[in-house]
């Protein structure tokens, strides 16, 4: 109960105690890279456009030539030096399992949890 300038206010108390109650998680990492270090700011996924924590997103780097492939082979014996742009993606996990960047292992291929 609250009185602010004459006026009694009561305010019900959450049922809710998170000490006893947990909600389960599937990692212990919960799928991020950040540890225990707060917040943090959201990526935009690339292919899809879906907001994903910095952590979390699949960031993929490849060199793109500028030049056709049977064309790049006949300038590099000429000797010539052939530019390449460096195109780097940020995936969400969704977009990188589509495209074949991580792989859903099987049940007896994932790291053996230690039982307790």
């Amino acid at each position: 109960m609250i009185c602010l300038e004459g006026k009694i206010r009561i305010i019900k108390e959450s049922s809710w105690n998170f000490d006893e109650k947990q909600m389960p998680v599937k990692r212990k990492s919960r799928g991020r890279r950040k540890g225990n270090k707060g917040k943090e700011g959201f990526v935009q996924c690339d292919n899809c456009g879906a907001l994903v924590p910095r952590s979390k997103i699949q960031r993929v780097t490849r060199r793109v030539s500028l030049v056709r492939g049977d064309l790049a082979r006949e300038l590099k014996e000429k000797g010539a030096y052939i530019a390449e742009n460096v195109v780097v993606k940020n995936l969400c996990i969704s977009c990188a399992i589509h495209y074949g960047i991580l792989k859903v292992r099987a049940r007896e291929r994932r790291k053996a949890k230690p039982f307790i």
